[in-house]
């Protein structure tokens, strides 16, 4: 297996310029708005993103949904990085939506009851409405912190944390985030804390997936993997999830012009 390469500090120093031109290009004083878990994703993002616009130009949106226990890793971000910040507790727009769907009035057809999975994506749908409100209301551009991990194998919810203006990380794997996060010298425990899945399993992401971030990220920059049944499941994941990276298909229609 092949020695796991990267050099931090040049791609990190290509990141903030990257943030720069985006920004002098699309916005040109415009603020960025990223949600803040206070896992790696949203600290690196909101990280690089004061070091390529200065402190003031960044703003954390929180969005609990309910009692969140690890809010406390939300705030200590924002407090270390001294960025204006915003808490938006999205629980009543959830119920609020769910029950306005559930008790909907229905023609032809029984009334729609939520799946598990449909309860799971909500949340950040909901969260990413919140973003673009403040955005728009703050003269911002909304932070997409998605990572090349994740994506390809489809961990993340379409329209929802996989929707944004701008978005970082979308070619780095878990492995460089990591990493650039302890560059930019960003507490510890938020950088490595372990990712726990939405479903409230009390399941971390890599049992979920079935495979760590480790196997997955030296797959994809090396092509290498020693477990035959795990390439298989990475390899299907990536194509079925696919459409979430791709434009939605749009119908061209040959028209004539005189």
């Amino acid at each position: 297996m092949k020695e796991y390469k990267f050099d931090v500090e040049k791609t990190k120093a290509e990141v903030v310029q990257w943030i720069r031109d985006f920004f002098e290009q699309n916005g040109p004083g415009c603020n960025a708005v990223i949600g803040i878990s206070g896992g790696k994703d949203s600290s690196v993002v909101a990280g690089l993103c004061v070091e390529a616009l200065g402190k003031d130009r960044v703003i954390g949106v929180l969005m609990p949904c309910g009692v969140q226990k690890d809010i406390s890793a939300s705030r200590k971000l924002v407090e270390h990085l001294g960025i204006k910040n915003v808490e938006v507790n999205v629980e009543a727009a959830v119920k609020g939506l769910t029950e306005a769907i559930e008790n909907g009035k229905v023609t032809g057809m029984d009334p729609v009851e939520f799946t598990a999975q449909t309860k799971t994506n909500l949340p950040p749908r909901i969260r990413m409405s919140c973003l673009y409100a403040v955005s728009q209301s703050m003269n911002g551009r909304v932070a997409n912190t998605c990572n090349l991990s994740e994506d390809w194998v489809g961990y993340s919810t379409r329209y929802g944390d996989a929707a944004g203006d701008f978005s970082p990380l979308a070619k780095l794997t878990v492995t460089e985030v990591k990493q650039i996060g302890h560059s930019l010298g960003l507490p510890f425990e938020l950088v490595e804390k372990v990712p726990i899945d939405g479903l409230y399993s009390g399941k971390t992401d890599e049992e979920n997936l079935g495979f760590t971030y480790d196997m997955l990220d030296h797959y994809i920059r090396y092509g290498e993997i020693d477990d035959e049944e795990k390439k298989a499941k990475i390899d299907r994941m990536h194509r079925i999830n696919l459409f979430k990276l791709e434009m939605y298909p749009m119908f061209d229609p040959n028209i004539e012009t005189i």
